[in-house]
């Protein structure tokens, strides 16, 4: 019977270098995920004339520096626009969602972690995302965790990505963890598409509607006052309004304006980023009617999908809660889900410190005790996050149908506030001669 030498990983992320006897390639894969390990290579040492000898489930090229390697064939290979793709380029969702669900997909067929990692590098279109998996790949090789291997690449792999991918590396259910991270995904992909495609409806007709005020202020109104002077007749007190407004608007003043409230936008971005800022902004954004709720039934959708599917995935309690703060999004909701954490550290429930705050319903909070008190918490956050779901896909649809309607009366009266002052010298003129 041939004998077959392998390195894989067990359990806990060691490297185990050996050999096994098996008929075939396919029977010696077969026995080492029998016994817990993921191969990382694997090859026929002796028989070398049997068909199975040139069989590999992974094929290592030895290159004494492959970081460097990498570098001196991008260098002669690749187009400035490629490296400036792989600095800069985004890894959106989508191409997360792409990348998990294949690689999922792959590892729970049984196709060894580098075999996977490496189709996946070849196949991915996101340059900056295929540089970063080709060095996990090479960080794997090189006797590292998938999880160690993910962190140092954060601006991609978040810590939400990196703590779940590490709690199935410790408890031998990596592909389950890898499908859950996946749907996970798919969900947060879904809403946020969904709250995005309702923003987008009013932005652009408040755009148009701003751009052909403006137009028609500064382009047509003009014309028309050139008439209005050589008739020598006494305008209406609100075509003279206008024509005040359309020589602001062409003046240099207005140049200042756009500067103030570039200035303002530009300082009210910065502040945002610190912690008073974010919090003050984002609070004031959850009390906006309609909106907020809007924005409130996102943030907690987001919280128990994001804490059920780590909890579910084997992740410590106070370890979730930590990494659903940083993942939160809102900066009032990790405020609240930091004095959760500090409760449960002191050996408290979780329910208790959420139904003093005000961000969490008083259904969210009843779910979760009991989900604590029957031990089923992972069940009662997922059945939260899925009635939330519903109730944003409510709320958005509602908005739009709100939204529609106010927004095409708007453009239309901002329209009709214009041709109503450019006609009403004619009448009055009319009027004068009859």
């Amino acid at each position: 019977m041939p004998t077959f030498s392998y390195k894989a990983r067990d359990n806990k992320g060691e490297l185990k270098e050996s050999s096994v006897l098996a008929g075939n390639i396919e029977e010696a894969k077969l026995s080492l995920k029998q016994q817990g390990l993921w191969v990382i290579n694997l090859k026929q040492i002796d028989s070398p004339n049997l068909p199975f000898a040139s069989q590999t489930s992974e094929t290592s090229i030895p290159v004494s520096n492959p970081e460097q390697a990498g570098q001196t064939a991008a260098k002669k290979d690749k187009p400035f626009l490629e490296d400036f793709l792989m600095k800069y380029q985004p890894v959106g969702l989508k191409d997360m969602v792409i990348f998990s669900r294949q690689f999922a997909s792959m590892v729970e067929a049984g196709v060894a972690m580098l075999r996977a990692l490496n189709v996946l590098t070849e196949q991915t279109q996101n340059i900056r995302l295929r540089k970063a998996l080709a060095q996990v790949k090479s960080e794997i090789e090189q006797g590292s965790t998938l999880s160690d291997a993910l962190e140092k690449h954060t601006q991609i792999f978040d810590r939400l990505y990196i703590s779940m991918v590490r709690a199935g590396e410790a408890g031998g259910v990596l592909d389950k963890v890898l499908n859950r991270l996946a749907i996970f995904m798919e969900e947060r992909s879904r809403l946020t598409q969904q709250v995005k495609a309702a923003m987008t409806y009013p932005v652009v007709v408040m755009v148009i509607g701003v751009g052909v005020f403006y137009a028609m202020l500064t382009l047509v109104l003009p014309t028309f006052q050139g008439l209005f002077n050589s008739l020598g007749s006494e305008l209406p007190a609100y075509t003279k309004l206008l024509i005040t407004i359309s020589d602001f608007l062409r003046s240099w003043y207005m140049l200042g304006i756009i500067v103030l409230i570039a200035g303002s936008i530009w300082a009210l971005k910065n502040w945002y980023q610190t912690k008073d800022g974010k919090f003050t902004i984002d609070l004031a954004l959850l009390n906006v009617p309609v909106m907020g709720d809007i924005l409130k039934k996102v943030a907690v959708a987001r919280f128990t999908r994001t804490f059920g599917t780590l909890t579910r995935s084997g992740v410590p309690i106070v370890t979730a809660l930590e990494v659903v703060k940083e993942s939160s999004g809102n900066a009032v909701l990790a405020r609240a889900v930091e004095a959760v954490q500090t409760k449960v550290q002191e050996g408290g429930t979780i329910s208790g410190p959420m139904g003093e705050s005000k961000i969490f319903p008083q259904m969210v909070t009843q779910m979760v005790a009991i989900g604590e008190e029957t031990g089923e918490l992972e069940n009662m956050l997922e059945k939260v996050a899925d009635f939330y779901d519903v109730e944003v896909s409510t709320a958005v649809e509602g908005l739009t149908s709100l939204m529609e309607p106010l927004m095409i009366v708007t453009l239309g009266g901002l329209v009709g506030a214009i041709v109503i002052g450019m006609y009403l010298p004619i009448f009055t003129i009319i009027s004068k001669i009859q």
